[in-house]
């Protein structure tokens, strides 16, 4: 019998770097199916449930029959309440127009650079960063400028890379995020202010990403969109999946111009046709009637950041901020690494599957955020507050067997540190 030969991917798939909290979520649930107890800290999913007034809308969404097309911009209802609700929580005044709907906030990434990015144009990217980023910059041939975050400066973005970036001949993007995914840490007002005054009137865009603005622990969130002039230039996203504890129902939002939004609308109308009316009438009653229950979760949230951020405070050779917004805790673990001679996501995969027969703990190397990552490891706080207790005790034993830290690297080269 012949054999056809495969079709070549292209460089662009063959390449393509994914969100490695997925990969690590994979094998934490195959080990689970085979018997092994895992503390699953891998993944940013909350682990409450979705907010009551958001289920019962869906439900009776659904026998009201709402379960056809509808505009790709998203329904009215849903943008007017977006619309009042930024101006209540934030004294933004929006309009409807300003707004359109997604699935989720991940999506929002590729819908910006393709409305702003031509081949070759330069991006700046602060990292670590969420690990999307950069694949969808490189979907349309951008060019990744990095700047790297610092503890010692709590993860906050560096003024003088921005500065200097926005000299850069083929400068056109900058990808903001804050609160930051992995590390925590948040942009203040006078960030937010600097970085808008060095952008406003330059051909730059903006890509604000606020998933965690009702996860900052010190103060309030402030919205790039407060900024004089950002409407024009900038692209925010915000997603239900953390304040409402929405992430399997998939459904987010932008805000930007109403040029802007009507071209994120045809991108949508090309690609995705619409986000289902269910899921945005969910969201449009959790907006509507949940924030009580939202705030009253949060709370929960930065309770368990201060419970793992203070046991991995007793830990020897960890050195941990307390995050000033986000459920992630993003420790230096290099002195650890070094003893080991482990790479942080060699740690994170030890701590999983090697450190022990019966038990592991999944969390992220800080290298699957980019460059300036290694040498730290990223714990989501989603587990009730006595597997954080565990799984800190188990990270704290797990470091001292260095006999089966070597049997690992031995089965695991990759992982070891040159």
């Amino acid at each position: 019998m012949s054999t056809t030969p495969s079709v070549a991917l292209s460089r662009f798939a063959k390449g393509l770097c994914t969100e490695t909290a997925f990969d690590v979520l994979a094998v934490a649930r195959r080990l689970k199916a085979q018997g092994k107890d895992v503390i699953e800290l891998q993944i940013g999913d909350s682990p409450f449930s979705s907010t009551k007034s958001a289920l019962k809308a869906g439900i009776d969404a659904i026998g009201q029959g709402q379960t056809h097309y509808v505009a790709s911009t998203g329904l009215p209802s849903f943008r007017e309440a977006v619309a009042a609700n930024y101006q209540r929580e934030y004294g933004i005044s929006i309009q409807p127009e300003n707004v359109v709907a997604g699935p989720g906030a991940k999506v929002f990434e590729q819908f910006f650079c393709e409305a702003f990015l031509d081949p070759g144009d330069a991006v700046l990217v602060f990292s670590p960063c969420f690990p999307t980023y950069p694949p969808n910059i490189e979907r349309r041939g951008g060019q990744i400028v990095l700047s790297a975050l610092s503890q010692g400066n709590q993860f906050r973005p560096n003024l003088n890379d921005v500065e200097q970036f926005v000299k850069h001949p083929k400068a056109k993007a900058i990808f903001l995020n804050s609160p930051h995914n992995p590390t925590g840490g948040v942009a203040t007002e006078s960030d937010l202010m600097s970085i808008a005054d060095l952008v406003r009137g330059r051909n730059i865009a903006v890509f604000s990403d606020e998933p965690y603005d009702h996860m900052v622990w010190t103060g309030r969130h402030h919205p790039f969109l407060a900024q004089p002039g950002m409407l024009e230039q900038c692209l925010a996203c915000y997603t239900f999946s953390k304040s409402y504890s929405m992430s399997g129902w998939r459904l987010g939002y932008a805000i930007g111009s109403a040029k802007i939004i009507e071209t994120v609308a045809k991108l949508i109308n090309t690609s995705l046709s619409c986000v289902p009316p269910i899921v945005q009438l969910a969201g449009q009653a959790a907006l509507q009637n949940d924030a009580a229950e939202r705030d009253e979760v949060m709370c929960r949230f930065h309770k368990k950041v201060e419970l793992l951020v203070n046991d991995l405070k007793c830990v020897d050779g960890v050195k941990v901020l307390m995050p000033a917004g986000t459920f992630y805790v993003f420790p230096d673990v290099s002195a650890v690494c070094k003893r080991l001679k482990i790479s942080s996501h060699g740690l994170a995969m030890f701590l999983l599957e090697g450190a022990d027969d019966h038990k592991g703990v999944a969390c992220l190397g800080g290298e699957c955020f980019g460059p300036a990552g290694q040498g730290f490891l990223r714990f989501s706080c989603a587990e009730p507050d006595e597997r954080l207790h565990e799984a800190v005790a188990f990270l704290k034993e797990a470091i001292t067997r260095t006999e089966r830290v070597e049997h690992y690297l031995n089965g695991h080269a990759k992982y070891r540190l040159a």
